[in-house]
């Protein structure tokens, strides 16, 4: 049977996406088309370069922020905020960002898989699914350039830009490529909330058109009488927006760790008959008020780089992602069902690993005596990773990063933001009685 893979776009969180490939290439499952669209055209890019989802990992892990994007000209900011053509140039994307990421244009078109890149037509008011065999830097750049933030590719007679505004995701492009079985990959939000301000109404307007698109195509489809089996794999939560990976209060680690936990979720649930190809399909909840913060530990034999996410809410649980690390220069393993586990006298973190084919469970344990605090018991922790024990430690060095790194989800506006840390922060220092 054919099987597309759609990329969706995303902005910075499309790192996210290079976990959910990891769970993929894990479960087996091999595509024979491959559709990207707006951030989504970089990890197609990556994928039709010949990489596989630890190479795309590596790359993401190392990315720079800069590499987006470059200044103009001196003369256009000279001009004034009205007669701006955008904020930035994409022309790092090309010198830069592109060969950082490995992404190598002429294996694109040499590639067996089929690929696809939607760009929009600015000048003809369409989005157009360039083929993998016709694509050029230039264009792979047009399409990942959303207005005002980054100039557009006048070419031809044409003007050339992100395909957000009308689609963020070409079902139809799969289907005319022959799939039967499409797993589309979203990590656009999707949720009810409605925020106040410029960012957050620009994200909602990217929001609505690409929700608008999809169910677009899903009736488009419909309408043709052409039948296929629907997965989607998404956040169960929105991810956070652009500005707080440019800002480096969340990592592309970060967002890889959760992408791969959110395709093993839905990986182990999935059924043969998909889900239904309609609104609910990409819909996400709001998530609870809380913080997260970043934990690395060290010891003999492997250490862990773990992302902590401890809700305010004490009938919420705690969750954990990150990645198994030291194992002697092999890559960083995905943890996949990560909990927090607060008694009275422990903190712990249980997750589960794939080594070697086989799932690995791993618990961290941090005893905590009655009347004192887990603050007091950070430096170390007693893990197990199957069979193997191991003493971890965080150095001083480490325990400062985790304060630094401190960052609050699902809270809006400054005053909750700082409520949120605040909380947390006294949850931590105050010793447990029960």
């Amino acid at each position: 049977m054919k099987r597309s893979l759609v990329l969706a776009g995303g902005g910075m969180r499309v790192a996210w996406q290079a976990g959910v490939l990891k769970a993929l290439e894990e479960a087996g499952l091999e595509f024979t088309h491959v559709d990207g669209t707006s951030g989504g055209i970089l990890n197609t890019a990556m994928m039709l370069s010949g990489q596989d989802a630890d190479q795309m990992m590596k790359h993401w892990a190392s990315v720079k922020v800069s590499h987006f994007s470059s200044p103009l000209p001196l003369r256009d900011y000279l001009r004034g905020p009205w007669n701006l053509p955008a904020l930035s140039s994409p022309e790092a994307m090309i010198t830069k960002l592109f060969p950082s990421m490995g992404v190598d244009v002429e294996a694109i078109r040499k590639s067996k898989t089929p690929g696809t890149f939607n760009i929009a037509n600015f000048t003809e008011k369409r989005s157009i699914a360039v083929s993998s065999k016709d694509v050029d830097p230039q264009l792979l750049v047009a399409g990942m350039s959303l207005p005002i933030f980054t100039a557009p590719l006048h070419r031809d007679g044409a003007t050339w830009t992100d395909a957000a505004w009308i689609r963020d995701a070409n079902i139809t492009a799969a289907l005319d490529h022959g799939a039967r079985e499409i797993w589309l990959v979203w990590c656009v939000g999707n949720s009810p909330y409605w925020g106040n301000g410029p960012l957050e109404q620009y994200v909602h307007m990217i929001e609505m058109s690409a929700t608008g698109g999809l169910l677009a195509d899903f009736e488009q489809a419909k309408a043709a009488g052409r039948e296929f089996v629907l997965h989607v794999i998404k956040p169960e939560h929105p991810l956070p927006l652009d500005p707080v990976f440019y800002l480096g209060r969340i990592s592309a680690s970060t967002l890889m760790s959760m992408g791969y936990r959110d395709a093993v979720a839905y990986l182990e649930r999935s059924r043969p008959e998909g889900v239904h190809a309609d609104y609910r399909c990409t819909a996400m909840t709001d998530g609870p008020v809380g913080v997260s913060w970043n934990e690395q530990l060290s010891g003999h034999g492997f250490g862990v780089r773990l992302t902590v996410w401890l809700p305010l809410d004490d009938m919420q649980p705690g969750t954990v992602t990150g990645f198994i690390t030291g194992r002697r220069g092999k890559p960083p393993i995905p943890l996949a069902a990560g909990g927090v586990v607060r008694t009275a006298t422990a903190w712990e973190y249980r997750a589960r690993a794939r080594i070697d084919g086989s799932w690995v469970p791993l618990v961290i344990r941090r005893d905590v005596p009655a009347g004192r605090s887990i603050f007091e018991q950070l430096p170390r922790a007693a893990a197990e990773l199957g069979t193997r024990r191991a003493k971890l430690r965080m150095g001083l060095l480490g325990r400062i990063r985790m304060l630094i790194s401190l960052e609050p989800f699902g809270a809006h506006g400054l005053r909750q933001r700082i409520f949120a840390v605040r909380d947390t922060l006294k949850m931590l220092r105050t010793a447990r009685s029960e």
